[in-house]
């Protein structure tokens, strides 16, 4: 007896953009009909999204979301990456579709799609919670950092994360150094996602003034250029 399965079905403003959308990301159409009312099944391996058209769905105010597990993430990330990268020339962290970056050991990320839908692609030996309920910062700045990872990752709340990580970057004496670098490197991630450039740069420059070493200039440079931002070289 064959167990089981749930389908989600999302809402979408057209299925022409939604289903090419969702071509780059490997899935295919299984059916399609336009009449009487728009509807579309699509297929990756075994994770199935259905789509339905609805009048007035405004993308911005969109909330409907589903979870994929899947075995692995990273490669699927890049994949996914290397798709949207063809199609856009840039990952898109801003506006709509837009994915989410992917930092080494992370355990999921999500893809937002034209119509506003989020799915979000979780490794099926995740840990318990949020994935980082082992990590017990004690510093102000790491506390900022572990919140506004789940903020950005896991509620999809770019405007709160950066909120939490502004008011930890004001204090003195709030963390590490390289606490206050990698802070900054998510502010500016975030300010790029905000359509901010400007801030984007500032947290750059700040960055920039920082004392690192050789090893931790390289490792923060390769974070940001993610984001479409360089870091200048230290000045010896």
């Amino acid at each position: 007896m064959k167990g089981d399965a749930s389908i989600p079905l999302l809402p979408c403003v057209e299925l022409a953009p939604t289903l090419e959308f969702y071509a780059l990301l490997g899935f295919e159409v299984t059916y399609q009909q336009r009449a009487p009312n728009p509807y579309a099944a699509t297929r990756r391996g075994g994770a199935q999204l259905h789509f339905f058209g609805l009048k007035g769905l405004d993308p911005l105010k969109a909330f409907s979301s589903c979870l994929i597990i899947v075995d692995e993430v990273e490669e699927l990330h890049a994949r996914f990456l290397a798709a949207l990268r063809t199609a856009h020339g840039r990952l898109p962290l801003r506006g709509l579709p837009r994915m989410t970056r992917m930092k080494k050991g992370q355990t999921r990320f999500t893809v937002v799609d034209p119509s506003g839908n989020s799915v979000m692609f979780i490794r099926r030996d995740e840990p318990s919670g949020y994935g980082d309920d082992a990590e017990a910062p004690t510093s102000i700045l790491g506390k900022a950092l572990k919140t506004a990872r789940r903020l950005r990752d896991f509620k999809g709340d770019d405007a709160a994360a950066a909120k939490v990580l502004d008011v930890a970057l004001k204090k003195v004496g709030a963390g590490t150094t390289m606490e206050r670098a990698r802070a900054l490197v998510a502010r500016a991630e975030l300010a790029v996602a905000l359509g901010d450039t400007p801030d984007a740069l500032e947290r750059v420059r700040d960055l920039s003034a920082l004392p690192l070493s050789e090893a931790e200039h390289e490792a923060l440079r390769l974070e940001l250029e993610a984001s479409g931002l360089n870091l200048p070289s230290p000045v010896t």
